[in-house]
C-alpha cells in the first residue's frame, strides 16, 4: 500500500495537478504519503465511510485560481457540462467548512468535494478499492473545472457580461497556461503484422497521449485493426499502463473478449468497417472539449441536451462536432461518430473528446490529435478576440 500511495501522489505532481498532495490508503493500517495536520480530520472521514483511500490537496496552478473563482461563483455546487462530469462526477459539491461532518455529508453522495476555507482551496476525493480511484476523481475534477471555467468565460464574453473578478481570474489563468506541445513524438512505424507488434505500438501511443496531456486523467481509448481483429484498450484501463490491458476482438463477433473492451468498441468497429483506417486514437484534449460545447444559439430548444440532441452542423475548420453518448444506445456515439469521421482526420464528440484515425500506425493519428487540439486552442482565443472587438456575438 505504501508503494501505491507514493505512486499516486507522484502522479498528481507529475500531471501538474497538485504540488504537495496528501494521499492515504488503507491496508492493515492507514498509510499516508506524508505527515500533515489535516490527517486528524481526514481519518474521521475514513472512519465515517466504507472506503479504502483519500486524496486531499490544494490544486496546483492554474487549477487553484480556477477553483477560487468557481467556488466564488458557485458557492454550493459546481456543475460542469462535459461528458466526464455527467458520467462519473454528476456535480462537485462545495463547502466552506473543513470539518469531518461537512465533508462526510457531501462525500457520501458524490466522489469529490471542494473545500473553500482558511483562505485556501482543498479538493478531496476518495477510492472505494484503491488510491487509483481517488487519483482519477481528483484528475477529473480538475479537468472539468478547467473546461467549465473557459466555457463560462467564452459564453459570458459572447453575451458581453463578464465581471471584473472573472476578467482578472481569466487573465491570471491564461498567463499560467503551459505552452502547447508543437512536435509529436516519433512512434513505432507500421503497418504491423503481428499481435505483439500491435500491442507494443498501442502501449507506446497510449503512454505518449498521457504524457502530452491529451487526456483527462488517463481516460480515452486506442485501437488497431489487424486483418479482421480489433486490438483495443480495456474499459477503465490507464492509457499510460496498457500492458496486459489490450483485448483482441474479432470483427465477426466470434469471441467474448469485447466484454472487457472499451465501451466504445462498437464505434471503433463501425469506423473500421466503413473506412480504410487501421488505427484510432481517442483523447480528451481540453480545448477541443471546450469548443465543442460553444454555441451562439442561446435560445435553441435543445439547450441542456446538446450532447444528445444537437441538430446544428458544427465544425472547427475541417473537424466536425457531433453529439453522442458513451455506449451503444439510440443516442450513442457509435451512431453519430463513424459517418462523421469518414474521409476526415478526426471528429469531436460534444463535451467528450476527440477521435483521430490513421492508415498505417499511430504516428499520423497522434499528429492529428495534437494538431487539432492546438487548432482548437488557437480558435478559442480567436473567438474571444472577436467577441471583445465586436462587443456582440460573432457568427
Amino acid at each position: 500500500m505504501e508503494q501505491l500511495v507514493k505512486k499516486y501522489a507522484q502522479k498528481l505532481i507529475s500531471a501538474g495537478l497538485a504540488d504537495n498532495p496528501l494521499v492515504c490508503g488503507l491496508d492493515d493500517e492507514v498509510v499516508w504519503s506524508r505527515h500533515d495536520d489535516d490527517i486528524l480530520i481526514l481519518e474521521q472521514i475514513l472512519e465515517g465511510m466504507n472506503i479504502n483511500s483519500l486524496v486531499c490537496a490544494e490544486p496546483a496552478e492554474p487549477y487553484l485560481t480556477i477553483f477560487q473563482f468557481l467556488t466564488s461563483r458557485y458557492p454550493e455546487t459546481i456543475t460542469p457540462g462535459d461528458c466526464e462530469t455527467r458520467t462519473f462526477l454528476h456535480d462537485v459539491p462545495v463547502t466552506g467548512d473543513f470539518t469531518a461532518a461537512s465533508i462526510l455529508t457531501r462525500l457520501r453522495k458524490r466522489k469529490s468535494v471542494v473545500v473553500a476555507s482558511d483562505n485556501t482551496i482543498r479538493l478531496i476525493t476518495f477510492g472505494g478499492v484503491s488510491p487509483e480511484q481517488a487519483f482519477v476523481s481528483f484528475s477529473s475534477v480538475c479537468f472539468s473545472g478547467f473546461v467549465l471555467f473557459f466555457a463560462d468565460y467564452l459564453r459570458d464574453c459572447r453575451q458581453v457580461k463578464t465581471t471584473g473578478e472573472q476578467e482578472r481570474a481569466f487573465a491570471k489563468v491564461v498567463a499560467l497556461l503551459e505552452p502547447p506541445h508543437r512536435t509529436p513524438p516519433t512512434l513505432q512505424a507500421g503497418p504491423f503484422g503481428s499481435e505483439e507488434e500491435v500491442c507494443k505500438a498501442i502501449i507506446e501511443a497510449g503512454r505518449f497521449t498521457v504524457d502530452y496531456g491529451l487526456v483527462d486523467s488517463y481516460f480515452g481509448n486506442i485501437s488497431y485493426r489487424l486483418d479482421r481483429t480489433i486490438y483495443i484498450s480495456q474499459t477503465g484501463s490507464s492509457l499510460d499502463e496498457l500492458a496486459g490491458c489490450i483485448d483482441p476482438c474479432p470483427m465477426d463477433g466470434s469471441s467474448c473478449a469485447g466484454i472487457t473492451a472499451s465501451s466504445e468498441l462498437v464505434a471503433h468497429d463501425e469506423i473500421y468497417k466503413n473506412t480504410k483506417n487501421c488505427a484510432i486514437l481517442h483523447g480528451h484534449p481540453k480545448f477541443a472539449v471546450i469548443l465543442s460545447m460553444d454555441c451562439p444559439d442561446f435560445d435553441c430548444p435543445n439547450r441542456g441536451f446538446c450532447h444528445v440532441k444537437c441538430t446544428r452542423e458544427r465544425s472547427i475548420e475541417d473537424i466536425p462536432i457531433v453529439p453522442g453518448e458513451v455506449g451503444t444506445g439510440a443516442a450513442g456515439l457509435c451512431n453519430t461518430l463513424p459517418p462523421a469521421i469518414q474521409n476526415r482526420r478526426g471528429a469531436i464528440v460534444w463535451g467528450h473528446g476527440l477521435f483521430t484515425v490513421a492508415n498505417h500506425d499511430f504516428n499520423q493519428a497522434f499528429r492529428h490529435l495534437l494538431e487539432i487540439e492546438n487548432m482548437c486552442r488557437q480558435e478559442f482565443f480567436a473567438r474571444i478576440d472577436r467577441c471583445r472587438s465586436l462587443g456582440e456575438q460573432p457568427d
